[in-house]
């Protein structure tokens, strides 16, 4: 239960933070998501640091790598959670697994937000 609340306070951190900086105000009329492009890469940039950090530093507590990671970076984004998986398969040299689960992610995630607007619409 304890690692529960740990990842809430975390995720909602990084919810709040996302939130944030989707108010940062841009030029309008853009096609490009650059809010969105910003936050998954600066998630995948903190969660890389994590993950390589708590690798190189076993003394740190796992809860408090579970609430920077799954937390933070988990309600900041997920996209974050999804690069480092990815990139953990390709560092094993599971490239062809590596590969299906991006392309897999990609393409059926894109699709499912597509069949959920039509479901509602």
């Amino acid at each position: 239960m304890i690692d529960c609340m740990i990842v809430g306070a975390g995720g909602c951190i990084g919810a709040v933070c996302r939130y944030l900086i989707g108010l940062i105000p841009l030029k309008e009329g853009s096609i490009f998501p650059i809010k969105t492009c910003i936050i998954n890469i600066l998630g995948c940039f903190v969660i890389g640091m994590i993950a390589a950090y708590a690798a190189k530093n076993t003394s740190l507590h796992p809860r408090l790598i579970l609430f920077l990671k799954v937390g933070i970076c988990g309600g900041f984004t997920t996209f974050s959670s999804f690069a480092l998986e990815t990139g953990d398969l390709l560092e094993r040299g599971n490239v062809g697994t590596a590969l299906l689960y991006a392309v897999l992610s990609m393409t059926v995630g894109v699709i499912a937000v597509f069949a959920g607007q039509q479901i509602v619409r």
